[in-house]
């Protein structure tokens, strides 16, 4: 516990010392005056000195309640850092789910960026056949929204990559995999528990860094996957370079990202199921101590007590003090 006016405390501590040495001074001379004019008190000691040490008790409280106490407690909330990794290769651009497998999953962002908590910090990575983020995590989530919209479609994917650099952006260190033939490496990240990525992605993988390998470096990290499969099992078709080119799902790599991980993927077949997928992202849920001031709880045990002070005080004495 603290205390915001910390001096007070001085202040209650002589006051009350005054007032219980006066008290004993008053009830000296009492006793006295009684003795001398051989006169005893009727009352038992209980009757005699409850209301006051009621009323005196009640004092040291209300002056602890101006020095504005206060207690940190624990309050659950959703925070941390959230990363929506958006694959933006040519068959994002298939109408399978409309108008587009992109522009369906940016409708969506973006209303999940617009209900976050300003707790929530939000970032946008764009992948093909690189990964690129286009907004670092900001708790200003108009530039996240901004950066949303701005995605095009182009080129291959490497979900891979994506996972690379957004536990780069997340950990704050260059993240890769060792070499074909090269021996691993073990890279201290830390770990970030507050942190998610979210795909959304069709899964459909055409090179770079191995997905599974790169999901299990995220899943030490701590860093939990949540994927949003974009698209349909029948598929549709994309026009690259003049050529017609047959596109489908592939939920089988977007569930094991995001198992690795601890996360869940959720498929998005139509709009209305990637604004539904949207809505139930689990994020995590941290705590975080926040100062709630007791002067309140202090003046009311304050004022039970001078109330019960003065109603046994004027039932026993006739009079409150």
């Amino acid at each position: 516990m603290s205390f915001l006016y910390p001096l007070v405390l001085g202040v209650a501590v002589v006051v009350t010392v005054a007032a219980v040495w006066a008290y004993t001074i008053l009830q000296k001379r009492r006793t006295t005056a009684l003795a001398a004019a051989g006169l005893t008190s009727r009352q038992g000691r209980v009757r005699r000195h409850l209301p006051y040490a009621l009323l005196l008790a009640a004092l040291p409280i209300l002056l602890i309640g101006l020095a504005r106490p206060q207690a940190e407690v624990a309050v659950p909330r959703v925070s941390g850092t959230v990363l929506l990794a958006f694959d933006i290769s040519n068959s994002m651009s298939a109408t399978d789910v409309a108008p587009s497998r992109l522009a369906a999953a940016q409708t969506a962002a973006v209303s999940f960026v617009e209900q976050q908590p300003t707790t929530v910090d939000v970032g946008v990575l764009a992948f093909g056949n690189q990964a690129l983020l286009t907004q670092a995590p900001t708790e200003d989530h108009a530039l996240a929204a901004a950066a949303i919209k701005r995605v095009k479609p182009s080129g291959g994917t490497s979900l891979g990559e994506a996972i690379l650099v957004g536990l780069g952006t997340i950990t704050g260190k260059p993240v890769s995999l060792p070499e074909e033939g090269q021996a691993p490496t073990t890279q201290d990240l830390g770990y970030w528990p507050s942190a998610t990525m979210v795909i959304f992605s069709d899964g459909e993988e055409t090179g770079g860094p191995d997905v599974q390998a790169a999901a299990e470096l995220a899943a030490a990290a701590g860093v939990r996957i949540q994927t949003v499969g974009v698209g349909t099992a029948q598929g549709g078709t994309v026009e690259v370079d003049g050529f017609q080119l047959g596109t489908a799902l592939d939920e089988q790599t977007l569930t094991a990202i995001a198992q690795v991980t601890g996360g869940t993927y959720r498929p998005a077949g139509d709009a209305a199921a990637l604004a539904d997928s949207t809505e139930a992202i689990d994020l995590r849920l941290t705590t975080e101590k926040e100062p709630i001031e007791l002067t309140a709880p202090f003046a009311a045990a304050a004022l039970l007590l001078l109330t019960l002070g003065a109603l046994l005080g004027t039932r026993w004495h006739g009079r409150i003090v």
